[in-house]
């Protein structure tokens, strides 16, 4: 298949692209290189710089070139997702979330692409009511980052009934970890989720790692989450791609390792596999945090036979540490 993959210079997004040209897909990266990074782009894909925001070029980018004769589907990873930004810049995230994910409907109703893999986030749900969370938990999202993935999906819906665009909405938990073979070592810039925080925290480009709160009712004291490694990630997407163009067919999954660790567990694991003391402090709990949230893969595993492989604990933490390693960045 040609697959349009928006956002394939990031994090996730690179990963996503080593997936896809792995299954002989062929793959076509649009990025604004705004988080995303140029040593993460692979010579097999071809690239266009640009921005959803720019609807005109995005439209080109969808038409596609001589090469690719059009494209049978997009992947959408390109939406800002820092949780306390989103409440204190909401117009930022109301341009690029949802009025970029509307250029880029737009431009597939343009040009005939039929199919969508969403990058979505747990953040939808909010405070969990059980715990693990499936595909049945309410919605009720609690920062705007939250509320921008939720209205996508809401106006994907619309698209599905209006336009006949079949999307995928994976639903991701905390996604950590670096490609089990080595073959993305882009960085996450402005990294501020726990473990490239640790890691920076490591090769001492922090003084310290701030874990907030340390009275919750979990095993250690301080909070439970679930994470998911980006390999596995990559492999729901291609598996997510298939399900509907197969079944023409919409659907929303969670996507987590279904177990939790605490922020304890991961620290004493990164500590143990980098073999640095990563100084931390304990500090005033975080307000919207709760104790525990974890997934419900079952759906996943049914409908795309997916669950998660690489996902302890140590897999991620050492996956992550060979590439801090390889950038040969020392104390």
């Amino acid at each position: 298949m040609n697959v349009l993959i928006i956002g394939g210079a990031g994090y996730i997004g690179s990963h996503v692209v080593r997936e896809f040209l792995d299954h002989g897909h062929n793959v076509t990266v649009f990025d604004d290189l705004s988080s995303g990074l140029r040593e993460n782009l692979f010579p097999e894909a071809t690239f266009f710089h640009n921005t959803i925001l720019e609807y005109p070029a995005l439209l080109a980018a969808c038409r596609g070139t001589s090469d690719t004769n059009g494209f049978d589907a997009v992947v959408h990873l390109a939406a800002f997702k820092a949780v306390g930004e989103s409440m204190l810049q909401p117009e930022k995230y109301s341009l690029n979330n949802i009025s970029g994910t509307i250029n880029i409907l737009n431009a597939m109703a343009d040009t005939g692409i039929k199919y969508m893999v969403f990058s979505s986030s747990a953040a939808v749900f909010g405070q969990p009511q059980y715990i693990p969370l499936d595909e049945k938990h309410p919605l009720d999202p609690e920062s705007y980052y939250g509320f921008t993935k939720l209205e996508i999906e809401r106006i994907m819906g619309w698209y599905d009934n209006l336009k006949g665009i079949r999307f995928a909405s994976l639903r991701y938990f905390n996604a950590a970890g670096y490609d089990a073979r080595g073959r993305i070592t882009g960085l996450e810039q402005n990294p501020t989720n726990l473990i490239p925080v640790i890691m920076e925290t490591a090769v001492g480009m922090r003084k310290e790692l701030t874990i907030f709160g340390n009275d919750y009712d979990t095993r250690d004291g301080t909070c439970v989450r679930d994470y998911i490694h980006v390999n596995d990630l990559s492999v729901a997407h291609a598996a997510a791609l298939d399900y509907i163009c197969k079944n023409n067919k919409s659907l929303k999954l969670n996507l987590g390792s279904e177990t939790g660790a605490t922020v304890l567990e991961i620290l004493e694991s990164a500590r143990r596999i980098t073999g640095r003391p990563i100084p931390s402090i304990f500090s005033g709990r975080r307000s919207g945090d709760p104790k525990a949230l974890t997934a419900s893969s079952k759906l996943a595993w049914e409908l795309l036979g997916w669950k998660a492989e690489l996902s302890d604990v140590d897999t991620i933490i050492r996956s992550t540490w060979e590439v801090y390693k390889r950038k040969g960045i020392k104390v």
